[in-house]
């Protein structure tokens, strides 16, 4: 996708004059880079806003108009306000058509909805990056990289090294070496429902030393224990007799 924008040289600097031109319906800036100066300029703030919020417009070659001439440039910052939709400041820098560049291009996921991680187990992918540095010459800087999830299972996750980069485009990782890019994962109420599903009912069995409740299954007399415990009581009390008439 081609951008083309318009900006006009500035001559006055200073916050002062930075808010003048922000009430005026301006957006300060500075264009850096290559063989010229870095020289200040403003843009049209309503048409820089709009245009920053199209993805394309962060990670593509783009055209600035600037006193009649035709720069190629890339959006390299943008300060905002805190909480209104202002621009504060914008910067962009030159672009040299023989010289790689190092660039953030953002990640697109397909066919997520169709992997069987989400399919079959109901599973939720995890997007752990959202864009990747690369390394490649102005001409060949992808508008973004496509990541398929069709055969992510769950446990399983997907790896830059799985990733199919545009030609003439290399990733300018820091840090691991082969990062995660996307994951799937279980919620964990329906691993609970899967559980009590196939969880087998049993009885309580009481624990060692607990008192039976009456009635309780198990807690019956058996015949031959009560005639024992009847013959038993009836000894003992024939020998209380005889002690009292031995007295």
């Amino acid at each position: 996708m081609q951008f083309e924008f318009t900006a006009f040289p500035r001559t006055t600097e200073g916050r002062g004059a930075s808010r003048r031109m922000r009430r005026a319906g301006k957006a300060p800036g500075i264009v850096y880079g290559g063989a010229a100066e870095p020289q200040p300029i403003e843009l049209d703030h309503n048409a820089l806003f709009h245009a920053l919020r199209n993805e394309a417009f962060h990670a593509s070659i783009l055209t600035m108009k600037l006193d009649g001439g035709a720069t190629k440039v890339l959006l390299r910052d943008v300060q905002m306000h805190p909480f209104r939709n202002e621009i504060l400041h914008v910067d962009f820098q030159r672009v040299d058509e023989n010289r790689k560049i190092h660039m953030k291009v953002p990640l697109h996921f397909v066919n997520g909805e169709l992997s069987p991680a989400v399919k079959l187990s109901g599973a939720i992918v995890t997007h752990v990056l959202n864009e990747l540095d690369v390394s490649c010459l102005p001409k060949d800087l992808p508008e973004f990289i496509e990541v398929d999830l069709l055969a992510l299972d769950v446990g399983h996750s997907i790896h830059v090294s799985a990733l199919s980069l545009p030609p003439g485009v290399s990733l300018a990782l820091r840090g691991k070496t082969d990062p995660v890019v996307a994951a799937a994962v279980v919620p964990k109420a329906i691993v609970e429902e899967v559980v009590e599903a196939e969880a087998v009912p049993g009885a309580e069995v009481p624990a060692e030393g607990a008192a039976a409740a009456p009635g309780a299954p198990g807690t019956e007399a058996k015949p031959a224990e009560a005639a024992g415990e009847k013959k038993e009581a009836g000894k003992e009390g024939k020998e209380s007799k005889e002690d009292k008439k031995k007295k």
